[in-house]
């Protein structure tokens, strides 16, 4: 079968089952899940939650002692049938934090030996390769660095080739054990557009661990959220963002929303994007990349947000939207409160005093304005 009717069958339904139990010496994996097997999956939680033991069960350097782990018809563990697939034998492309390159060879050879093996194993089980070397090499912008040892290589450009190598297996699925946690801020803002491309480009699965929810924000269609070896939520990554209760099993993070909207129009002057939230105008830095009509995925963070419970007048704030409080949950142990607060279409998401609630009389029903200081792009669809 060629990787196009493989692709075909996933997008006509083809599941990823994952039901397994991993034992370690203090810490269990246990779940029971059928994955969505297109886009990207985010696999988020504290650290010691299980996310890369659930990326080394299905790779195979982690048996589990019960459980069965199938592509579709490709079935790599099943305890009660007695299968084990070897690393080796399963068709899947695994990206660490440590890139793992050759560094006795340049990157050209790098690449050259993914290719290669690549061809072997298909042509031993009788399959094409049909994610062709050219377009990876210029999907990720490789050409001026071929003749070069990888030693040379700043942290992202290395990135870079070891994803290309990882492509060039031509995998069924993706696993991203947090391939950006060594990287600095600005080497992150360097090769996040590359796997955003990639990973639609090539329409080829991916699990995507990652402590960073902007990260998450980004690149993930969903999230999987594990706590202590077990799943706690799985679903839209839009949707995941706005549960209230996602940071007490996920660690403290920059809670926030995912939102989509329609370019309206640019402001080349003032360097504005207006975007329709479905009735509600929101003003974005320029989004010089985008065109009118354009849909763009926008994250607004709690902390960016207050609550008026009239209009305001005289503020520098632009993005004054009416909205209606749906929920409101304290954090343990702090003066904290998080607000939920319901759009004409869309949630946002506020953090605010418990103070500031009891003052201004807050409570799921009321009726407020949301002042919206600061909204990050977080990509286009």
């Amino acid at each position: 079968m060629s990787d196009s009717d493989r692709i075909k069958k996933r997008q006509d339904g083809e599941a990823f089952a994952l039901s397994l139990r991993v034992v370690l010496a203090e810490f269990t994996l246990e779940l029971d899940e059928i994955l969505t097997p297109s886009g990207v999956t985010a696999v988020f939680g504290r650290s010691g939650s299980g996310k890369t033991t659930l990326l080394r069960a299905i790779a195979g350097f982690e048996k589990p002692v019960r459980g069965r782990i199938a592509l579709g018809d490709q079935v790599w563990f099943d305890e009660e049938a007695k299968i084990f697939e070897p690393p080796n034998r399963r068709s899947i492309g695994m990206l660490f934090q440590d890139v793992r390159l050759f560094p006795h060879l340049d990157v050209r050879a790098n690449l050259d030996f993914a290719w290669k093996r690549r061809n072997t194993w298909t042509a031993k089980a009788g399959m094409q390769q049909n994610i062709a070397r050219d377009e990876v090499i210029e999907a990720l912008d490789l050409d001026i660095m071929l003749g070069r040892n990888v030693t040379s290589l700043s942290g992202g450009e290395q990135q870079r080739v070891a994803l290309a190598r990882t492509l060039l297996t031509s995998p069924d699925i993706l696993l991203l054990d947090e391939p950006l946690a060594a990287l600095d801020r600005e080497r992150k803002a360097e090769i996040l557009p590359y796997l955003e491309d990639v990973t639609r480009r090539f329409m080829i699965p991916t699990l995507f661990v990652s402590h960073d929810l902007d990260e998450v924000a980004r690149l993930a269609d969903r999230m999987m959220v594990l706590s202590e070896g077990q799943v706690q939520m799985y679903g839209e990554t839009a949707e995941i963002l706005e549960r209230l209760d996602l940071e007490p099993i996920g660690g403290r993070f920059e809670a926030g929303v995912l939102v989509e909207g329609k370019v309206l129009r640019h402001d080349t002057r003032l360097h504005l994007t207006t975007v329709d939230l479905d009735g509600d105008a929101l003003a974005i830095p320029l989004a010089e990349d985008s065109s009118v009509g354009d849909i763009l995925r926008l994250r607004v963070r709690a902390r960016d947000v207050a609550l008026a419970t009239e209009r305001p007048a005289g503020l520098s704030i632009r993005n004054v939207l009416p909205g209606e409080i749906t929920d409101l949950i304290r954090t343990p142990g702090s003066g904290e409160v998080e607000a939920r607060v319901q759009l004409r279409s869309a949630h946002i998401r506020a953090r605010l005093t418990l103070a500031a609630v009891e003052e201004l009389g807050l409570a799921p029903g009321r009726r407020v304005f949301v002042l919206v200081k600061s909204v990050s792009l977080e990509g286009g669809r």
